[in-house]
């Protein structure tokens, strides 16, 4: 099944929020962090101390600002963006710099490594550091100086990398923004530069996507929405200043991976081209939907023409990401200097995770490598160390974070639809197994709901990318996610 992001509202129902108690319970989601990473956490926050044989630049005079969701307190990026004399662009891009805090085979060490990214629920998160570092003394909050990893990046008018420099910095952050907020101000013309350039450099890199055959799939939030008589499920379409916000971070991994190719060693976050049969079975999803799909167009330029606010194209957005599975983490350290598959497929290009250590473990690794790079040093003994084994990790933690984002959107369509059991409903075939063609996957037209569908003996084989009328016939929140059957 697809992944999906979902989002509860405040209107969601005290149940939901029990049911999501009771998960963490039965996962067993560590909820406190051990004493020992604790207090090495409250010394760190006090009394940072960047890695030896670093000297952090002052640039603390760069007036950065930051664009997350409303409320956020983990704040891994900051940025400032202004013209180059002469023509062209500059992104000078601040990223929090937890290797300041996190000290190399300590308890805190140890327990980042357990728990690897932070955890996503619909009614808050268990994060990857505590909340003294993560929300505290590491995140790039404003009016407060930081230690920072520091990229510049300087392109051309249109749009291209021309030269990439890193090095520790210390940065005040002057203003958090939001999303809505940016965006609001951008379409008025009320912003000025550098907020404007926002825009400017995140279409031009858009373009350089186009151009490479990268993807960027604008999927839709799912989110509950309240109504008179009770909560339905919908998506919410993502903003164009999401879009271009993320290029500039898309920016940040492709010059650290070519950093890390050119230095001979570091960890990559890499993807495979999705199989022919994957993409047919899309094309078969396209015309079920009716979504325009000519048969000389290829899946990257079509995924450009959609439009997240209809409905149908919503829908596919979600079934797209099924092209994106099979992502993990490469390392390369010397012999041979780069590795045999190094391409990220969705982006067209290496490309490498460094621009959300506050959240990711690999992100920590991938900045030091940037910097040692940079500066023509070998990589820290601790560095070289932790790779081996840190594709693994990544791998268990990904496989624990899509194990809690499933849960969670079972959870809660199985609270919102459980009053609607018996009811017929419009919906497609998105998903058949292949040892068994009478189970697989159908999306709802309306609410906004994907489960598993039973064709039984009334279909022992389920018509994959076609209109059905399906039944829902279990939904019980924490034990059983919505079913259904052909209506």
């Amino acid at each position: 099944m697809p992944r999906r992001h979902l989002r509860v509202t405040a209107a969601a129902e005290a149940p939901v929020r029990a049911a999501l108690r009771e998960l963490r319970a039965r996962l067993d989601i560590p909820q406190t962090f051990p004493l020992s990473a604790q207090a090495e956490a409250d010394s760190a926050a006090r009394w940072p101390h960047p890695p030896a044989d670093t000297a952090a630049t002052d640039a603390t005079d760069i007036p950065l600002f930051t664009v997350d969701p409303p409320g956020s307190m983990d704040l891994d990026q900051a940025l400032y963006l202004s013209r180059r004399p002469g023509g062209g662009y500059r992104v000078d891009y601040a990223i929090a710099d937890v290797a300041s805090f996190v000290t190399p085979g300590g308890a805190l060490d140890a327990e980042a490594h357990r728990r690897v990214t932070t955890l996503y629920f619909p009614d808050g998160h268990v994060p990857l550091h505590p909340p003294v570092l993560g929300e505290g003394a590491a995140s790039l909050l404003p009016d407060e100086d930081r230690p920072a990893v520091l990229w510049r990046l300087e392109l051309d008018a249109d749009g291209t990398l021309r030269s990439t420099d890193v090095r520790r910095a210390l940065v005040r952050s002057r203003a958090r923004l939001d999303y809505e907020g940016v965006q609001r101000a951008i379409d008025s013309g009320a912003a000025e530069e550098p907020l404007s350039l926002l825009r400017t450099i995140g279409r031009l890199r858009e373009d350089q996507e186009v151009a490479r055959g990268g993807i960027s799939l604008n999927v839709p939030e799912q989110e509950i929405v309240e109504h008179p008589d009770g909560y339905t499920l919908a998506y919410r379409a993502p903003r164009p200043a999401d879009a271009w916000n993320a290029q500039i971070s898309l920016l940040t991994g492709m010059a650290a991976a070519e950093l890390m190719l050119s230095s001979g060693t570091g960890v990559l976050r890499t993807l495979p081209t999705a199989p022919d049969g994957a993409v047919a079975r899309l094309r078969r999803t396209a015309h079920a939907l009716g979504v325009d799909w000519p048969p000389h167009t290829s899946y990257a330029a079509l995924v450009r023409t959609l439009d997240p606010t209809r409905t149908t194209h919503a829908a596919f957005l979600q079934d797209c990401t099924a092209l994106l599975r099979g992502a993990g983490y490469t390392v390369f350290d010397g012999d041979p200097p780069t590795p045999e598959h190094a391409r990220h497929a969705a982006v067209a290009a290496p490309y490498a995770h460094v621009t959300a250590p506050l959240r990711r473990l690999a992100d920590r690794y991938g900045a030091e490598l940037c910097l040692a790079a940079a500066a023509g040093k070998e990589p820290p003994d601790w560095v070289r160390t932790a790779l081996p084994a840190l594709p693994g990790e990544m791998a268990e933690g990904g496989h624990r974070a899509a194990r809690v984002e499933r849960e969670c959107v079972d959870l809660v369509e199985a609270a919102l639809m459980q009053k609607r059991l018996g009811e017929v409903f419009d919906g497609y075939v998105v998903d058949v197994q292949d040892d068994r063609p009478d189970r697989g996957t159908v999306h709802l037209y309306d609410p906004a709901v994907i489960g598993r569908l039973d064709g039984g003996e009334q279909l022992p084989e389920l018509p994959l990318g076609h209109r059905l009328p399906v039944r829902l016939t279990e939904a019980d929140p924490g034990r059983t996610p919505v079913r259904f059957t052909p209506a």
